[in-house]
């Protein structure tokens, strides 16, 4: 995808996040970091354009070499979740683990609800996690690699290589 077709991808994700929770008053974007944060900053851009919703954007700081360890997974601020609507936000849902142990962080709040947000489905996931908001969805090999570029405005981009 070239910076034109991610525009795309991400104005749709946003009018459906809008869609979907238009009641709310507040969305809290709980974003992977790094990939995930940058794809939440453009979701947030869009959605002051579209919309009258608060956006509450922080950080899941995860540690991929031990995620099964207490810790592994921390929030970058002390924001109260509870009776919060929720959108965990990733660039790549490749086999689910990062996103479950996230998920797993986020629900020890009594949130009101919990969503997914990725730019990429690879369609690969081994925990039983399903976006509910998904830019693109490509079945890929498990040797194939997907790279996502969204730090330079009109060069992003989104690349399966081997």
């Amino acid at each position: 995808m070239n910076a034109d077709q991610i525009d795309k991808k991400i104005t749709r994700i946003a009018y459906e996040i809008y869609e979907e929770n238009s009641s709310e008053k507040e969305i809290v974007f709980a974003a992977t970091f790094e990939g995930g944060y940058e794809f939440a900053q453009k979701l947030e851009l869009v959605l002051k354009k579209i919309s009258p919703l608060k956006i509450t954007l922080m950080k899941v700081l995860v540690n991929k070499n031990k995620l099964s360890e207490e810790g592994s997974v921390k929030l970058d601020k002390k924001i109260d979740l509870a009776g919060k609507t929720v959108i965990l936000v990733d660039d790549v849902l490749n086999t689910g683990q990062m996103l479950a142990y996230c998920m797993k962080t986020l629900l020890q709040f009594p949130v009101k609800s919990l969503r997914i947000a990725v730019l990429v489905d690879r369609n690969h996931t081994l925990f039983p996690i399903k976006s509910d908001y998904t830019g693109l969805s490509i079945s890929t090999t498990l040797q194939e690699h997907i790279t996502v570029n969204l730090k330079i405005k009109g060069k992003e981009s989104v690349t399966l290589k081997d």
